[in-house]
């Protein structure tokens, strides 16, 4: 039996979060979903800075929490050991946020998982700690994009029926 590589897998699941599925497959999202970076760039600075009518922290901050996450990670694949005294509490306080300053927050993120993306190709033999620190670093992303869509749901993507919907040939429809 042949090992598993779960590296490939984690990228392709990482990319469709970020970017929507590949028009062939969808793993996590629907198909015609856009992902996480073009459902913030449809975000104002001001609807990223609300904060949830219930309490919590806005979408800004769940950016720049998910930002400084990859930002760690980008760092440890370079050799640093930044986790001793990464300050993860910060980014809960940076929650509202100007229109240049939303959208230089979104570019952050993206270049960071850009970089975390192409630094995963090349992670040679890691410990088990570091097999779920890279693991964590994809399910992390997806948990915080689920609580983003949760606070502002005009980010949803489309439904599974709207989806199949969506997919028909026109002929199917009668």
């Amino acid at each position: 039996m042949a090992s598993f590589d779960a590296v490939g897998p984690l990228i392709n699941i990482l990319s469709e979060l970020v970017d929507g599925p590949p028009v062939a497959s969808a793993y996590v999202l629907n198909a015609g979903d856009a992902g996480l970076l073009k459902s913030l760039h449809g975000l104002s600075a001001k609807e990223a800075s609300t904060i949830p009518p219930n309490g919590g922290a806005s979408i800004a901050a769940h950016v720049d929490h998910l930002r400084y996450g990859f930002e760690l990670l980008n760092r440890w694949s370079r050799g640093e050991e930044p986790f001793a005294t990464a300050d993860y509490a910060a980014s809960w306080d940076r929650i509202a946020v100007s229109n240049s300053e939303w959208t230089e927050r979104i570019h952050s993120l993206a270049r960071e998982i850009e970089t975390w993306r192409d630094s995963m190709k090349n992670l040679g033999d890691l410990t088990a700690t570091e097999q779920n620190g890279v693991v964590g670093s994809v399910v992390h992303l997806a948990y915080h994009f689920g609580a983003i869509r949760q606070i502002n749901r005009g980010l949803r993507g489309p439904s599974a029926r709207e989806a199949i919907e969506a997919n028909l040939d026109p002929e199917q429809l009668g």
